[in-house]
Protein backbone atom coordinates (compact mmCIF):
# COMPACT_ATOMS: atom_id res chain seq x y z
CA UNK A 1 0.00 0.00 0.00
CA UNK A 2 1.61 3.28 -1.19
CA UNK A 3 0.65 6.35 0.83
CA UNK A 4 1.61 10.03 0.34
CA UNK A 5 4.65 10.69 2.83
CA UNK A 6 3.76 12.75 5.81
CA UNK A 7 0.57 12.40 7.10
CA UNK A 8 -1.93 10.87 4.79
CA UNK A 9 -5.19 10.42 7.14
CA UNK A 10 -7.58 10.06 4.27
CA UNK A 11 -5.27 7.54 1.98
CA UNK A 12 -5.04 5.17 5.21
CA UNK A 13 -8.70 5.40 5.93
CA UNK A 14 -8.93 4.31 2.40
CA UNK A 15 -6.63 1.60 2.87
CA UNK A 16 -7.91 0.44 5.18
CA UNK A 17 -11.37 -0.01 4.29
CA UNK A 18 -10.08 -1.58 1.04
CA UNK A 19 -8.00 -4.19 2.80
CA UNK A 20 -10.30 -5.45 4.84
CA UNK A 21 -12.77 -6.12 2.47
CA UNK A 22 -10.84 -7.68 0.60
CA UNK A 23 -10.32 -9.89 4.12
CA UNK A 24 -6.16 -9.26 3.54
CA UNK A 25 -4.29 -9.83 7.07
CA UNK A 26 -2.09 -7.64 8.46
CA UNK A 27 1.52 -9.77 7.93
CA UNK A 28 0.37 -9.14 3.83
CA UNK A 29 0.30 -5.88 3.64
CA UNK A 30 3.63 -4.00 2.98
CA UNK A 31 3.21 -0.12 3.64
CA UNK A 32 4.85 2.06 1.92
CA UNK A 33 5.40 6.09 1.74
CA UNK A 34 5.71 8.13 -1.56
CA UNK A 35 5.09 7.81 -4.74
CA UNK A 36 1.48 6.85 -6.64
CA UNK A 37 -1.50 7.20 -4.48
CA UNK A 38 -3.23 4.49 -6.54
CA UNK A 39 -4.27 1.57 -4.43
CA UNK A 40 -3.97 -1.99 -5.78
CA UNK A 41 -3.20 -0.24 -9.31
CA UNK A 42 -6.77 0.44 -9.51
CA UNK A 43 -7.70 3.83 -11.27
CA UNK A 44 -10.07 6.53 -9.46
CA UNK A 45 -13.52 5.11 -11.04
CA UNK A 46 -13.60 2.32 -8.86
CA UNK A 47 -16.25 2.11 -6.34
CA UNK A 48 -14.91 2.79 -3.00
CA UNK A 49 -14.67 0.23 -0.36
CA UNK A 50 -17.52 0.56 2.38
CA UNK A 51 -16.41 2.46 5.81
CA UNK A 52 -15.77 0.87 8.86
CA UNK A 53 -17.84 0.28 12.03
CA UNK A 54 -15.34 0.89 14.82
CA UNK A 55 -15.34 1.72 17.84
CA UNK A 56 -15.25 5.48 18.59
CA UNK A 57 -11.84 5.89 20.49
CA UNK A 58 -10.73 3.94 17.03
CA UNK A 59 -10.92 7.03 15.41
CA UNK A 60 -9.63 9.69 17.55
CA UNK A 61 -6.48 7.04 17.77
CA UNK A 62 -6.07 6.84 14.43
CA UNK A 63 -6.21 10.37 13.51
CA UNK A 64 -3.64 11.25 16.63
CA UNK A 65 -0.95 8.43 15.50
CA UNK A 66 -1.26 8.92 11.68
CA UNK A 67 1.16 12.48 12.36
CA UNK A 68 3.87 10.21 13.85
CA UNK A 69 7.07 10.09 12.08
CA UNK A 70 7.18 6.67 13.31
CA UNK A 71 7.29 4.59 9.61
CA UNK A 72 5.75 1.25 11.30
CA UNK A 73 2.66 3.75 12.34
CA UNK A 74 0.44 2.54 9.05
CA UNK A 75 1.46 -0.99 9.84
CA UNK A 76 0.48 -0.85 13.61
CA UNK A 77 -2.96 1.03 13.22
CA UNK A 78 -3.91 -1.72 10.54
CA UNK A 79 -3.26 -3.85 13.27
CA UNK A 80 -5.65 -2.42 15.47
CA UNK A 81 -7.91 -2.17 13.39
CA UNK A 82 -7.82 -5.66 12.20
CA UNK A 83 -7.94 -7.21 15.39
CA UNK A 84 -10.72 -5.16 16.37
CA UNK A 85 -12.70 -6.47 13.30
CA UNK A 86 -12.14 -9.87 14.44
CA UNK A 87 -13.26 -10.54 17.79
CA UNK A 88 -11.38 -7.49 20.17
CA UNK A 89 -14.10 -4.78 20.30
CA UNK A 90 -13.00 -3.82 23.77
CA UNK A 91 -9.07 -3.67 22.47
CA UNK A 92 -8.67 -0.35 23.38
CA UNK A 93 -9.37 -0.44 27.00
CA UNK A 94 -6.64 -3.34 27.56
CA UNK A 95 -3.65 -0.56 28.26
CA UNK A 96 -1.19 -3.91 29.20
CA UNK A 97 -1.70 -5.13 25.63
CA UNK A 98 1.66 -4.07 23.51
CA UNK A 99 0.08 -2.54 20.21
CA UNK A 100 -2.34 -0.80 22.68
CA UNK A 101 0.63 0.95 25.15
CA UNK A 102 2.75 1.48 22.01
CA UNK A 103 0.42 3.12 20.15
CA UNK A 104 -1.12 5.53 22.94
CA UNK A 105 2.73 6.32 23.62
CA UNK A 106 2.36 7.52 20.48
CA UNK A 107 -0.61 9.61 20.64
CA UNK A 108 0.86 10.80 23.90
CA UNK A 109 4.30 12.11 21.63
CA UNK A 110 1.87 14.02 19.07
CA UNK A 111 0.08 15.99 21.73
CA UNK A 112 3.29 17.02 23.12
CA UNK A 113 4.65 18.22 19.97
CA UNK A 114 1.15 19.92 18.98
CA UNK A 115 1.27 21.53 22.77
CA UNK A 116 5.08 23.04 21.46
CA UNK A 117 4.17 24.35 18.72
CA UNK A 118 0.96 25.92 19.88
CA UNK A 119 3.05 27.31 22.69
CA UNK A 120 6.46 27.86 21.14
CA UNK A 121 5.64 29.43 17.44
CA UNK A 122 6.24 33.04 17.20
CA UNK A 123 4.97 35.09 14.26
CA UNK A 124 7.00 37.77 12.88
CA UNK A 125 5.88 40.82 10.53
CA UNK A 126 6.66 41.16 7.23
CA UNK A 127 5.60 43.52 4.68
CA UNK A 128 4.90 41.38 1.25
CA UNK A 129 4.89 44.23 -2.03
CA UNK A 130 2.69 46.49 0.72
CA UNK A 131 0.55 44.00 2.52
CA UNK A 132 1.06 43.59 6.38
CA UNK A 133 2.10 39.47 6.72
CA UNK A 134 3.16 37.29 9.49
CA UNK A 135 5.44 34.57 9.18
CA UNK A 136 6.47 31.76 11.77
CA UNK A 137 8.97 29.05 11.59
CA UNK A 138 8.88 25.53 13.85
CA UNK A 139 10.35 22.45 13.32
CA UNK A 140 8.66 19.54 14.51
CA UNK A 141 9.38 16.23 15.20
CA UNK A 142 6.47 15.18 13.80
CA UNK A 143 3.92 15.51 10.66
CA UNK A 144 2.01 17.89 12.71
CA UNK A 145 1.19 20.80 10.41
CA UNK A 146 -2.09 20.02 9.22
CA UNK A 147 -3.07 19.04 12.79
CA UNK A 148 -1.93 22.14 14.37
CA UNK A 149 -2.81 25.15 11.59
CA UNK A 150 -6.57 25.16 12.66
CA UNK A 151 -5.60 25.75 15.70
CA UNK A 152 -3.95 29.26 14.65
CA UNK A 153 -6.61 29.93 12.59
CA UNK A 154 -9.21 30.29 15.29
CA UNK A 155 -6.53 32.26 16.98
CA UNK A 156 -5.55 34.42 14.32
CA UNK A 157 -8.60 34.32 12.09
CA UNK A 158 -8.19 38.24 11.22
CA UNK A 159 -4.70 38.41 10.28
CA UNK A 160 -2.78 36.99 7.15
CA UNK A 161 -0.39 34.55 7.77
CA UNK A 162 2.44 31.69 6.82
CA UNK A 163 3.86 28.74 9.31
CA UNK A 164 6.89 27.22 7.39
CA UNK A 165 8.30 23.81 8.60
CA UNK A 166 10.87 22.02 6.87
CA UNK A 167 8.58 19.81 5.20
CA UNK A 168 5.56 22.19 4.32
CA UNK A 169 3.79 25.05 4.69
CA UNK A 170 0.48 26.48 5.93
CA UNK A 171 -1.06 29.74 4.95
CA UNK A 172 -3.79 31.63 6.12
CA UNK A 173 -5.49 34.67 3.41
CA UNK A 174 -8.21 35.47 6.06
CA UNK A 175 -10.77 32.97 4.19
CA UNK A 176 -8.67 29.78 3.37
CA UNK A 177 -6.36 27.98 5.19
CA UNK A 178 -3.71 26.35 2.22
CA UNK A 179 -0.46 24.03 2.50
CA UNK A 180 2.00 24.26 -0.11
CA UNK A 181 6.10 23.19 0.14
CA UNK A 182 8.63 23.39 2.48
CA UNK A 183 9.70 26.83 3.71
CA UNK A 184 13.48 28.21 4.90
CA UNK A 185 14.21 29.83 8.12
CA UNK A 186 15.66 32.65 5.98
CA UNK A 187 12.20 33.53 4.63
CA UNK A 188 11.35 34.45 8.51
CA UNK A 189 12.64 37.92 8.95
CA UNK A 190 14.77 37.92 11.84
CA UNK A 191 13.11 40.54 14.35
CA UNK A 192 10.30 42.26 14.15
CA UNK A 193 9.49 45.74 16.40
CA UNK A 194 7.06 43.75 18.70
CA UNK A 195 9.45 41.37 20.11
CA UNK A 196 11.45 44.47 22.34
CA UNK A 197 8.36 45.05 23.88
CA UNK A 198 7.50 41.41 24.33
CA UNK A 199 11.08 40.72 25.76
CA UNK A 200 10.49 43.85 27.96
CA UNK A 201 7.28 42.16 29.82
CA UNK A 202 9.07 38.65 29.98
CA UNK A 203 12.03 40.05 31.77
CA UNK A 204 9.82 41.91 34.01
CA UNK A 205 7.50 38.63 35.34
CA UNK A 206 10.50 36.47 35.48
CA UNK A 207 10.71 35.33 39.33
CA UNK A 208 14.42 35.03 40.22
CA UNK A 209 13.12 33.12 42.98
CA UNK A 210 11.74 30.12 41.48
CA UNK A 211 14.71 29.54 38.50
CA UNK A 212 14.69 26.27 37.69
CA UNK A 213 16.94 25.06 34.79
CA UNK A 214 15.67 21.70 34.80
CA UNK A 215 11.85 22.19 34.60
CA UNK A 216 12.89 25.26 32.52
CA UNK A 217 14.40 23.42 29.78
CA UNK A 218 11.98 20.53 30.22
CA UNK A 219 9.22 22.47 29.37
CA UNK A 220 11.12 24.72 26.80
CA UNK A 221 13.40 22.51 25.23
CA UNK A 222 16.25 24.28 23.76
CA UNK A 223 16.00 23.26 20.22
CA UNK A 224 13.09 25.98 19.70
CA UNK A 225 14.82 28.82 21.48
CA UNK A 226 15.89 29.97 18.24
CA UNK A 227 12.55 31.05 17.20
CA UNK A 228 11.72 32.86 20.43
CA UNK A 229 12.69 36.14 21.24
CA UNK A 230 12.37 36.01 25.21
CA UNK A 231 14.54 33.57 25.01
CA UNK A 232 17.64 36.01 24.61
CA UNK A 233 17.25 37.61 27.74
CA UNK A 234 17.27 34.01 29.64
CA UNK A 235 20.79 33.15 30.29
CA UNK A 236 20.92 37.27 31.81
CA UNK A 237 18.39 36.87 33.70
CA UNK A 238 19.46 32.86 35.29
CA UNK A 239 23.15 34.63 36.04
CA UNK A 240 21.39 37.55 37.79
CA UNK A 241 19.33 35.70 39.40
CA UNK A 242 20.58 34.29 42.94
CA UNK A 243 21.80 38.05 43.37
CA UNK A 244 18.08 39.67 42.86
CA UNK A 245 16.76 36.73 45.09
CA UNK A 246 19.47 37.94 48.20
CA UNK A 247 18.07 41.17 47.28
CA UNK A 248 14.40 40.29 47.59
CA UNK A 249 14.99 38.93 50.95
CA UNK A 250 16.75 41.53 52.66
CA UNK A 251 14.29 44.00 51.89
CA UNK A 252 12.12 41.93 53.97
CA UNK A 253 8.11 42.26 53.10
CA UNK A 254 6.52 45.46 52.18
CA UNK A 255 3.43 46.82 52.23
CA UNK A 256 2.02 47.57 49.28
CA UNK A 257 1.48 51.12 48.28
CA UNK A 258 -2.29 52.86 48.41
CA UNK A 259 -3.02 54.59 45.00
CA UNK A 260 -5.80 56.57 44.56
CA UNK A 261 -7.53 54.54 41.31
CA UNK A 262 -9.77 58.07 40.21
CA UNK A 263 -7.01 58.13 37.56
CA UNK A 264 -7.06 54.61 36.53
CA UNK A 265 -10.59 54.74 36.43
CA UNK A 266 -10.91 58.17 34.13
CA UNK A 267 -8.49 56.77 31.99
CA UNK A 268 -10.68 53.54 31.42
CA UNK A 269 -13.29 55.72 30.72
CA UNK A 270 -11.75 57.69 28.51
CA UNK A 271 -10.93 54.97 26.12
CA UNK A 272 -14.43 54.19 25.66
CA UNK A 273 -15.39 54.89 21.81
CA UNK A 274 -17.18 58.26 21.26
CA UNK A 275 -18.94 57.50 18.14
CA UNK A 276 -21.60 54.75 16.36
CA UNK A 277 -18.44 54.15 13.59
CA UNK A 278 -15.75 54.02 16.81
CA UNK A 279 -17.79 51.19 18.33
CA UNK A 280 -18.55 49.63 15.06
CA UNK A 281 -14.79 49.30 14.10
CA UNK A 282 -14.50 47.63 17.71
CA UNK A 283 -16.78 44.86 17.08
CA UNK A 284 -15.65 44.42 13.69
CA UNK A 285 -12.23 43.78 14.66
CA UNK A 286 -13.47 41.25 18.08
CA UNK A 287 -13.32 37.34 17.62
CA UNK A 288 -16.74 36.14 18.08
CA UNK A 289 -17.26 34.38 21.23
CA UNK A 290 -18.19 30.70 19.72
CA UNK A 291 -15.92 30.42 16.74
CA UNK A 292 -17.48 29.77 12.99
CA UNK A 293 -19.01 33.20 11.90
CA UNK A 294 -17.63 34.50 8.92
CA UNK A 295 -17.33 38.07 10.09
CA UNK A 296 -19.30 40.59 13.38
CA UNK A 297 -23.20 41.82 11.56
CA UNK A 298 -23.45 45.20 12.93
CA UNK A 299 -26.57 47.24 13.21
CA UNK A 300 -28.31 49.31 9.74
CA UNK A 301 -29.99 52.18 10.29
CA UNK A 302 -29.65 55.89 10.90
CA UNK A 303 -28.69 56.88 13.84
CA UNK A 304 -31.12 59.48 15.96
CA UNK A 305 -34.18 56.89 14.78
CA UNK A 306 -37.34 57.39 16.22
CA UNK A 307 -37.61 53.48 16.51
CA UNK A 308 -34.88 50.67 17.16
CA UNK A 309 -35.35 46.78 16.45
CA UNK A 310 -33.21 44.47 18.50
CA UNK A 311 -33.50 40.88 17.47
CA UNK A 312 -31.39 37.85 18.87
CA UNK A 313 -28.34 37.23 16.39
CA UNK A 314 -27.54 37.28 12.91
CA UNK A 315 -28.82 34.05 10.81
CA UNK A 316 -27.14 32.49 7.58
CA UNK A 317 -27.30 34.81 4.79
CA UNK A 318 -27.12 37.83 7.76
CA UNK A 319 -23.53 36.02 8.69
CA UNK A 320 -22.74 35.81 4.66
CA UNK A 321 -23.87 39.37 3.51
CA UNK A 322 -23.10 41.52 6.79
CA UNK A 323 -26.27 42.70 6.66
CA UNK A 324 -29.30 42.48 9.83
CA UNK A 325 -32.31 41.10 8.69
CA UNK A 326 -31.53 39.85 5.53
CA UNK A 327 -32.77 36.34 5.68
CA UNK A 328 -36.51 34.99 5.69
CA UNK A 329 -37.30 36.22 9.03
CA UNK A 330 -35.90 39.16 8.17
CA UNK A 331 -37.82 39.45 4.88
CA UNK A 332 -40.94 38.55 7.15
CA UNK A 333 -40.27 41.25 9.03
CA UNK A 334 -40.18 44.19 6.39
CA UNK A 335 -43.08 43.09 4.90
CA UNK A 336 -45.05 43.62 8.60
CA UNK A 337 -43.82 46.26 8.85
CA UNK A 338 -44.78 47.92 5.35
CA UNK A 339 -47.92 46.85 5.86
CA UNK A 340 -47.71 48.44 9.62
CA UNK A 341 -46.77 51.73 7.78
CA UNK A 342 -43.26 51.72 9.33
CA UNK A 343 -40.89 52.71 6.41
CA UNK A 344 -37.84 50.88 7.21
CA UNK A 345 -35.61 52.86 5.72
CA UNK A 346 -36.29 55.32 8.86
CA UNK A 347 -35.66 52.64 12.03
CA UNK A 348 -32.78 50.84 13.32
CA UNK A 349 -32.22 47.13 13.30
CA UNK A 350 -29.61 45.19 15.52
CA UNK A 351 -29.12 42.07 17.08
CA UNK A 352 -28.59 41.26 20.65
CA UNK A 353 -25.70 38.74 20.19
CA UNK A 354 -23.47 39.78 16.77
CA UNK A 355 -22.36 36.77 15.76
CA UNK A 356 -23.84 33.40 14.18
CA UNK A 357 -23.83 30.98 16.14
CA UNK A 358 -24.63 27.42 14.01
CA UNK A 359 -24.41 23.69 13.99
CA UNK A 360 -23.04 22.25 10.59
CA UNK A 361 -25.12 19.57 9.30
CA UNK A 362 -23.81 18.33 5.70
CA UNK A 363 -23.62 21.69 4.06
CA UNK A 364 -25.89 23.51 6.01
CA UNK A 365 -25.48 25.65 9.05
CA UNK A 366 -27.99 25.03 11.42
CA UNK A 367 -28.81 28.20 13.80
CA UNK A 368 -28.16 27.45 17.72
CA UNK A 369 -29.77 29.93 20.04
CA UNK A 370 -27.41 31.77 21.89
CA UNK A 371 -26.49 31.07 25.83
CA UNK A 372 -27.37 33.72 28.41
CA UNK A 373 -23.70 33.78 29.06
CA UNK A 374 -23.39 34.85 25.27
CA UNK A 375 -25.93 37.41 25.77
CA UNK A 376 -24.60 38.94 28.44
CA UNK A 377 -20.90 39.16 26.45
CA UNK A 378 -22.38 41.36 23.93
CA UNK A 379 -24.58 43.45 26.43
CA UNK A 380 -22.17 45.88 26.68
CA UNK A 381 -22.25 46.52 22.89
CA UNK A 382 -25.47 46.74 22.59
CA UNK A 383 -25.78 49.35 25.55
CA UNK A 384 -23.56 51.53 23.95
CA UNK A 385 -24.79 51.28 20.53
CA UNK A 386 -28.28 51.88 21.63
CA UNK A 387 -26.74 55.29 23.49
CA UNK A 388 -25.00 56.32 20.19
CA UNK A 389 -28.33 56.02 18.55
CA UNK A 390 -30.77 57.61 21.25
CA UNK A 391 -34.40 55.33 19.66
CA UNK A 392 -36.91 56.91 21.48
CA UNK A 393 -38.83 53.37 21.36
CA UNK A 394 -36.90 50.03 21.30
CA UNK A 395 -38.68 46.70 20.39
CA UNK A 396 -37.79 43.68 21.58
CA UNK A 397 -38.06 40.82 19.24
CA UNK A 398 -38.07 37.60 20.90
CA UNK A 399 -36.89 36.55 24.61
CA UNK A 400 -33.27 37.04 23.63
CA UNK A 401 -33.97 39.92 23.07
CA UNK A 402 -35.51 40.67 26.35
CA UNK A 403 -32.83 38.92 28.33
CA UNK A 404 -30.46 41.33 26.55
CA UNK A 405 -32.20 45.15 27.16
CA UNK A 406 -33.42 43.92 31.10
CA UNK A 407 -31.20 41.06 31.95
CA UNK A 408 -33.66 39.02 32.96
CA UNK A 409 -35.65 35.99 31.71
CA UNK A 410 -39.28 37.12 30.85
CA UNK A 411 -41.50 35.00 28.84
CA UNK A 412 -43.06 36.82 25.59
CA UNK A 413 -46.58 35.88 25.43
CA UNK A 414 -46.55 37.22 29.31
CA UNK A 415 -45.20 40.29 28.90
CA UNK A 416 -46.05 41.20 25.15
CA UNK A 417 -47.03 45.33 24.32
CA UNK A 418 -45.41 48.16 26.03
CA UNK A 419 -42.31 47.39 29.07
CA UNK A 420 -41.14 49.61 30.86
CA UNK A 421 -36.74 48.68 30.42
CA UNK A 422 -35.34 51.08 33.09
CA UNK A 423 -33.83 52.78 29.90
CA UNK A 424 -33.95 56.44 28.59
CA UNK A 425 -36.36 54.77 25.94
CA UNK A 426 -39.70 53.43 26.07
CA UNK A 427 -39.87 49.73 25.40
CA UNK A 428 -42.08 47.08 23.54
CA UNK A 429 -42.43 43.52 23.19
CA UNK A 430 -43.38 41.21 20.76
CA UNK A 431 -42.67 37.69 18.63
CA UNK A 432 -39.49 37.28 16.86
CA UNK A 433 -40.24 37.03 13.49
CA UNK A 434 -38.54 33.25 12.98
CA UNK A 435 -41.19 32.01 15.64
CA UNK A 436 -43.99 32.90 12.73
CA UNK A 437 -41.76 30.88 10.20
CA UNK A 438 -41.56 27.88 12.90
CA UNK A 439 -45.39 27.59 13.54
CA UNK A 440 -47.50 24.73 11.39
CA UNK A 441 -49.15 26.40 8.29
CA UNK A 442 -52.99 26.48 9.81
CA UNK A 443 -51.33 28.76 12.46
CA UNK A 444 -49.36 31.20 10.61
CA UNK A 445 -52.15 33.62 9.10
CA UNK A 446 -53.27 34.30 12.50
CA UNK A 447 -50.08 35.07 14.25
CA UNK A 448 -48.67 36.65 11.71
CA UNK A 449 -51.87 39.41 12.06
CA UNK A 450 -51.40 39.44 15.43
CA UNK A 451 -47.67 40.61 14.82
CA UNK A 452 -48.65 43.09 12.16
CA UNK A 453 -51.16 44.54 14.59
CA UNK A 454 -48.49 44.57 16.88
CA UNK A 455 -46.32 46.48 14.77
CA UNK A 456 -49.60 49.13 14.17
CA UNK A 457 -49.13 49.52 17.97
CA UNK A 458 -45.06 50.37 17.47
CA UNK A 459 -46.19 52.85 14.91
CA UNK A 460 -48.60 54.64 16.89
CA UNK A 461 -46.55 54.86 20.08
CA UNK A 462 -43.35 56.51 17.85
CA UNK A 463 -45.51 58.74 16.23
CA UNK A 464 -47.38 60.54 19.91
CA UNK A 465 -43.28 60.19 20.81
Amino acid sequence: MTLRPGADPDGFRDAARRLVAEGVPPDSVSWHLGGALDLFGTDASDTPAPPLALPRGVGDLVRMVVPHSDPERYALLYTLVWRILHGERRLLEISSDPLVHRLERMRKAIARDLHKMHAFLRFRRSEDAGIERFVAWFEPDHHILGAAAPFFVDRFRSLTWSILTPEGSAHWDGTALSFGPPGRREDVPASDGFEAGWRDYYESTFNPARTNLRAMRSEMPKKYWHNMPETAAIPGLVRAAAARTEAMIERGPQMPVKRNPARAVAAMGDQEPKSLEALNAIIRRSEPLVPGATQAVLGEGPPGAIVAFVGEQPGDQEDRQGRPFVGPAGQLLARAMAEAGIDRGQAYLTNAVKHFKFEERGKRRIHQKPTAGEVSHYRWWLDRELDFVAPRLVVALGATAVLALTGKAIPVTRARGPADFAKPYAGFITVHPSYLLRLPDEAKEEAYGDFVADLRRIHDIAASL
